[in-house]
């Protein structure tokens, strides 16, 4: 199940670092307005080399596909929105190009041999 929420960033905060068991690791969060009768602000987190690769900017419109996760500490639980890939632009002018698969036609493969040119 893709899970992903479309909006305008409204913010984006201070990129965090620090070094665990596992070594150093980088993250930051952006505040992503939803559009709507009624707008929702969602704090969305981009980790390591993601920061770089989705080079998130005040203003934008994008698409973020995300992972939700929940972890418990000391009795409380935290919620985390990840974003694993980021598409600019509004879902229907998006600033990247359609896939070649995007633009195929739909393949009948019925049994049928009615259809065959030869």
């Amino acid at each position: 199940m893709d899970l992903k929420i479309t909006g305008k960033v409204k913010q984006v905060l201070k990129e965090q670092s620090g070094k665990s068991q596992n070594g150093p690791w980088r993250k930051q969060d952006f505040i992503l307005e939803t559009g709507g009768q009624y707008p929702r602000p969602v704090c969305v987190t981009q980790w390591g080399d993601k920061i770089d690769e989705f080079d998130v900017k005040e203003g934008e419109e994008l698409t973020a596909y995300i992972d939700i996760q929940s972890r418990e500490y000391n009795g409380r639980w935290y919620t985390d929105v990840k974003a694993w890939k980021i598409e600019k632009g509004t879902p229907n002018n998006r600033s990247t190009p359609p896939s070649q698969d995007d633009e195929l036609p739909p393949f009948d493969l019925s049994d049928s041999d009615e259809n065959i040119p030869f």
